[in-house]
């Protein structure tokens, strides 16, 4: 067995358990990463990721949730690569190009020490999200359990469906989240993000992520539900998300690119055989 060196943060209690590749060799297969991110049987963590070099830019993550599966992009986890990065003085750069399968993604660590992420323009088209409906997919009917659904679906380089609900902290995320998930309508699963409308300028949101089950926070869900809400004219373009893990701020900028702002924190430090 080897023993690896990790690091433990979480983004408004979304948490990750990162992995630096760019000092030690760590090759992890699906249920390497599902034991270390049990609770209470491993490390913990909502998801895995592998921070190394880049060929295209500065530095390249690997996500992986909690069930081993790879996905494209992480809102919350590439702010805490941003500032593992820059506390670790492995960049001085305050603004990053971090490579992920979603593409290259532009993390700013602020002076207050939170960090701002260029999420890119959302991608709206059904196909690429991808969904099995045709063009845009705003406020459209679908059946999941014992009940219907309004769904707008938008991907942040990763697929969601935001669903639009009254009192979102008595909804049944547990019963509703993986039927979503797992939903025939979605080639790939897909994040499920239950949101209430508090104010033009505030929602709240409870998510269920593909993988990992209902988590503390989602970044990428914050983003897409901030586009959902204001396709379906509910809320400002520019947003406070209340989530179960803290607050995120959102906005769909006039140049179409959505940003993410929030704090990301380090928990602890240690090692972990494989």
């Amino acid at each position: 067995m080897k023993a690896i060196s990790f690091v433990k943060m979480h983004g408004t209690g979304n948490d990750f358990i990162i992995i630096d590749v760019l000092k030690q060799k760590a090759t992890l297969g699906p249920e390497q990463v599902k034991q270390m991110c049990r609770r209470r049987l491993g490390i913990g963590a909502d998801q895995l990721i592998l921070v190394g070099p880049s060929r295209k830019a500065d530095f390249k993550m690997r996500i992986f949730n909690a069930d081993g599966g790879e996905v494209e992009m992480c809102g919350n986890g590439i702010r805490c690569v941003a500032k593992y990065l820059l506390d670790g003085k492995l960049t001085s750069k305050k603004t990053l190009e971090i490579e992920t399968l979603a593409g290259i993604v532009k993390p700013e660590v602020l002076k207050d020490g939170r960090v701002k992420v260029d999420m890119g323009t959302p991608i709206l088209e059904g196909n690429k999200i991808p969904v099995k409906l045709s063009g845009r997919v705003i406020n459209r009917t679908i059946k999941a359990g014992d009940r219907e659904f309004r769904i707008t679906c938008v991907s942040m380089g990763n697929p969601h469906c935001v669903i639009f609900i009254d009192k979102v902290g008595k909804f049944a995320v547990a019963q509703y989240g993986p039927i979503l998930e797992h939903h025939p309508l979605f080639p790939k699963r897909t994040n499920v993000e239950f949101v209430e409308r508090i104010s033009i300028k505030e929602i709240r949101m409870r998510t269920w992520e593909r993988g990992t089950g209902e988590t503390a926070a989602c970044g990428s869900g914050a983003c897409a539900a901030v586009v959902a809400g204001v396709l379906n004219s509910k809320i400002e373009r520019k947003n406070l998300v209340h989530l179960l893990g803290g607050e995120l701020g959102v906005e769909w900028a006039k140049d179409e690119h959505v940003y993410l702002t929030g704090h990301a924190e380090e928990v602890f430090r240690g090692e972990v055989k494989i």
